[in-house]
């Protein structure tokens, strides 16, 4: 799953669980004031059927209540927001409302009416000869709150797809100079030195770019100035500065805006778990989660992608630390085979951190190296790795693994890049670099470098 891909799916999911927000929020705002509307009414109605009832009592000459209300109502007709039913003194209905018109051609939909609809309130009065029955009736303005209601949907609806579009757009805008990027660090690092990225809409990728650039000219400049080894060792110096330079860019740019998201999401959830009482809002929490968890896999994997440019460990921690955790790494990924790290005891003691930027990111390259090559290639099911310090000062290196082994003398380790790639580093640093392999028999590389190391 591309990078692009998860930063549009979360997006979309961010998107929605702010639309089920904003309609929840909506839809308890319509329960209330249908509630409201509905109780004022009937108080309204209570009210004036009270008043025609005390008059008739006061003027008995205007005969029986009952008739008196019953011609009343029959001439008042439809009453907004109550039902009013009429009985006589035996319980028979002798007058019944109409049933409210307004809006009929709107027909709610059954979630909608049990989202907002009030508990129906009865009035009962007992009046001379009959009893007069009030019931609240919220069917009318259930019907006028779903029409608007209706719109807000549908405008919904279109800034939802207008905004994913966008959002979609621009990320595939945005984010497409990374793959130029590291598709020209990587020709660079196989030797094209012609390489050249144009301006870039970013400004934070084109300075990238302009650093790539200025790299480049930097680097064919100096190989024409330059021997081969004083060559290799630039290029690869560049190459390191610049997967630096580019896991700092994308930890401090794209980590903020993961997190920037992470914390909409985590501030959603927690508003919805307050107000979980409130019809969708598991829903929404739920929804919530999702996209934190989304976030957490996108930060996870950034910072892979930001190990394999640059061991931020080297840095902090030495030589040492950073192969274990790179050992470490590489046995979750591949748990068939076994990897065994061995570093002698003057070196676990914490020596390794002495040995400058230069030897440790050379030596951890040719390790890297080494594995990827044993992986894609050796179908091997044990590799060991040693790393000791002889009585001398002497660095050696060793990676031997129990795989399908190669000829080596039918190897053009000229056009074998990974092979020229680590003899290289190990020329730039004046040690030895040598193979034993044959076939079915395994692959030993054997690396010394010196104690002392010139200052480049």
């Amino acid at each position: 799953m591309s990078l692009r891909f998860r930063l549009n799916l979360l997006i979309t999911l961010l998107s929605l669980a702010f639309i089920l927000v904003v309609g929840t929020i909506l839809v308890n705002d319509t329960r209330v004031s249908i509630r409201e509307r509905v109780e004022a009414a009937s108080r309204v109605t209570v009210q004036l059927l009270d008043t025609v009832i005390v008059s008739s009592a006061l003027n008995p000459e205007m005969g029986p209540t009952h008739i008196v209300l019953q011609s009343f109502l029959g001439s008042l007709g439809y009453v907004r927001s109550s039902h009013i039913e009429l009985y006589d003194y035996y319980g028979r209905e002798i007058y019944s409302s109409p049933e409210s018109t307004f809006k009929s051609d709107v027909v709610p939909p059954e979630w909608f009416i049990k989202l907002v609809q009030p508990k129906v309130e009865i009035v009962e009065r007992k009046i001379r000869y009959g009893t007069l029955v009030i019931s609240s009736s919220s069917a009318g303005s259930i019907r006028e709150a779903w029409s608007g209601f209706r719109q807000l949907i549908w405008v919904g609806l279109a800034f939802f797809l207008l905004i994913n579009m966008m959002v979609y757009l621009l990320l595939s805008h945005s984010l497409r100079p990374i793959n130029r990027i590291l598709a020209a660090i990587s020709s660079i690092e196989r030797g094209d030195l012609s390489t050249r990225l144009p301006r870039l809409a970013l400004p934070e990728f084109d300075r990238i770019g302009n650093s790539l650039n200025r790299m480049a000219d930097s680097l064919k400049a100096e190989r024409e100035l330059e021997e081969n080894r004083q060559l290799t060792f630039l290029i690869q110096k560049h190459i390191e500065e610049e997967r630096r330079s580019l896991a700092r860019e994308l930890h401090d740019e794209l980590g903020q805006y993961v997190t920037a998201i992470k914390t909409f999401a985590v501030g959603i959830a927690n508003k919805a778990k307050a107000n979980s009482t409130t019809a969708g809002m598991p829903e929404i929490a739920s929804s919530a989660q999702v996209i934190v968890s989304a976030a957490n896999q996108i930060y996870d994997g950034m910072h892979n992608i930001v190990r394999q440019l640059r061991p931020g460990s080297l840095d902090n921690l030495g030589l040492a630390e950073t192969l274990k955790d790179a050992v470490s790494n590489y046995q979750a990924q591949h748990p068939d085979i076994r990897i065994q790290l061995y570093l002698s005891e003057n070196l676990e003691s914490g020596n390794l951190r002495s040995l400058g930027e230069t030897v440790s990111i050379n030596l951890y390259r040719i390790v890297q190296e080494a594995l990827n090559n044993a992986f894609k290639y050796a179908q091997a099911t044990k590799i060991d790795i040693r790393l000791t310090k002889s009585e001398t000062g002497e660095l050696q290196l060793s990676i031997e693994d129990d795989g399908v082994g190669m000829n080596v003398e039918a190897v053009d380790q000229v056009t074998h890049f990974g092979l020229l790639g680590m003899r290289e580093r190990v020329q730039a640093l004046n040690g030895t670099f040598n193979i034993i392999a044959s076939p079915n028999h395994g692959t030993r590389i054997n690396i010394t470098v010196p104690d002392s190391q010139p200052n480049r």
